[in-house]
């Protein structure tokens, strides 16, 4: 194990945060119980005051192809395995394009697009030392229950790459914001849109501070100019309480508040 200094205002998506010391984990290292894992900060919005936080190294960045499956470190980078995929026409894997961040936090969240999502092609995950057979995981829509910290994930390969499919899927996602963001801030309501919602309410383009619900897609809360961690968590609350107020609809986060 080692220290690193992360400056969460470079390092986050949102650009939002401030220095932190967090402890990097290395292969063949007991895992704290006492710390919050991050990923690639691509959904984490930091509080000035966040839980003790840790990470793992580069150990974990790693793809090993056997038979009909690749094993995947959870440190790996989503466009690397992308990547690796289309080299060696492996099929299963095309949603994962425009999904940024670690194989472990799109499995920690069970990211995806539409009905296409990460636990759909897992087998079994890695988590504190032990493999964990998927059917022993709770997991749904945008949520997994991991109660530990994922170090490696199996995934099962579905035939060879469909080239078409992948720029059906980058095509849903031609609507997103180039502001910094921290993807999808709300899940979407059974049956509904979240960003149809946050417009109804009036709030689409509504700005706090420097931070403001993109023009472009108004479930993106976007970072336009220094925003700050207290401007996101206030509109946030006010989005929250007026779709509450006029839908009787609870809006749950997608991104990790810590």
């Amino acid at each position: 194990m080692f220290y690193r200094d992360i400056d969460f205002k470079k390092f986050s998506s949102i650009k939002i945060g401030q220095i932190e010391n967090v402890l990097m984990v290395e292969r063949g290292d007991e895992i704290p119980t006492d710390r919050f894992i991050i990923g690639g900060a691509n959904n984490l919005l930091i509080s000035q005051n966040p839980p003790p936080l840790m990470k793992l190294s580069k150990d974990f960045d790693f793809i090993e192809m056997s038979n009909n499956n690749l094993t995947v470190g959870a440190s790996t980078p989503t466009g690397k395995l992308l990547s690796f995929a289309k080299k060696y026409n492996l099929g299963g894997f095309e949603f994962i394009s425009k999904l940024p961040g670690t194989i472990g936090g799109m499995v920690a969240m069970n990211a995806g697009v539409k009905s296409y999502e990460i636990f759909n092609i897992i087998n079994r995950v890695k988590i504190d030392n032990r493999w964990i057979s998927k059917k022993d995981i709770v997991h749904g829509y945008r949520f997994a229950k991991i109660d530990g910290v994922i170090m490696e994930v199996s995934l099962k390969i579905d035939g060879k790459f469909n080239r078409g499919l992948l720029n059906e899927l980058i095509s849903l996602r031609s609507n997103q914001p180039k502001n910094p963001s921290a993807g999808s801030t709300f899940k979407n309501p059974k049956g509904d849109y979240a960003g149809r919602l946050i417009d109804e309410v009036g709030l689409k383009g509504y700005r706090v501070g420097g931070v403001e619900w993109s023009r472009v897609h108004a479930n993106f809360l976007v970072n336009i100019d220094n925003g700050t961690f207290d401007d996101a968590i206030t509109l946030i609350e006010l989005t929250k309480s007026r779709v509450y107020n006029k839908f009787a609809v609870t809006l749950s986060e997608e991104i990790k508040i810590i």
